[in-house]
């Protein structure tokens, strides 16, 4: 098989993945295993002959360097996304300062147009948005009520520059709430192709680990190369850990 047809068959293996197929780097940072997939790569050629020997079909072998290209660009484009913060800034900071302005001209909506059925019904339907995009939309309507009905918000001495506000945010807010929900979008999908992409190193790697494992398991000295050093040192770790924890005391 050669390299460009090495790449196109992963090319559809990504594209019918199944999303339950897809694994998340959670065992080890994605630098460090695209670190160990081309140290994996350098170690294998030596022993070429030895693990095609063995059944390894060695395309698989050669497609580990476009394999790690291809993580660290998927990761470094999650990476920019993920960090791009300025708008998820703003309306974190925003958004409840709105839902404490629908608050509080919704309280004094309810007490103004006590006596008055059909305001005080309309009011009330106003604070029944419970999503973001419920609530903007509230901020616009509860506006719109008010500067329509503004004698009875005259009598409890209403600061009617709050509607004002309220019409403003409703707009600002609509903007931005787009602008976090593209860049959420824009999140997740880049999430999914780098997920995708150590996803495809990973089948790789794991392939050549057991054929490497399996060629020199008799305790050469080429068997440590196919060992993960990362894990490895995670499970030594672990179990001087365990050593080192003191003994349970039964009551």
């Amino acid at each position: 098989m050669t390299s460009d047809e090495t790449k196109e068959a992963k090319t559809k293996m990504s594209l019918t993945m199944k999303d339950d197929q897809i694994e998340i780097p959670h065992h080890i940072p994605v630098d460090g295993y695209i670190y160990e997939a081309e140290i994996l790569y350098h170690w294998a050629l030596p022993d070429k002959d030895a693990l095609i020997a063995a059944g390894l079909d060695w395309a698989l072998v050669e497609s580990i360097p476009d394999l790690s290209e291809a993580l660290t660009r998927a990761e470094a484009n999650w990476q920019a996304r993920k960090h791009n913060d300025a708008v998820e800034l703003k309306w974190a900071n925003d958004a409840p300062l709105a839902y404490d302005l629908r608050r509080r001209i919704l309280r004094a909506f309810r007490f103004a147009y006590r006596n008055d059925p059909v305001l005080l019904s309309a009011a009330r339907a106003l604070g029944k948005g419970k999503k973001h995009t419920g609530m903007i939309q509230d901020l616009n309507d509860l506006s719109v009520l008010g500067k329509e009905n503004p004698e009875l918000l005259h009598t409890i001495h209403f600061d009617m520059a709050l509607l004002d506000k309220a019409a403003q945010m409703s707009g600002e807010l609509t903007e931005t709430l787009a602008r976090v929900t593209t860049l959420r979008n824009g999140y997740n999908k880049a999430k999914k192709t780098r997920d995708l992409a150590y996803t495809n190193l990973k089948k790789v790697v794991d392939v050549v680990y057991a054929y490497g494992r399996f060629v020199f398991r008799r305790g050469e000295e080429r068997y440590i190369g196919y060992v993960s050093q990362h894990l490895r040192k995670k499970r030594m770790k672990k179990k001087v850990a365990e050593k080192e924890r003191p003994p349970s005391v039964s009551p």
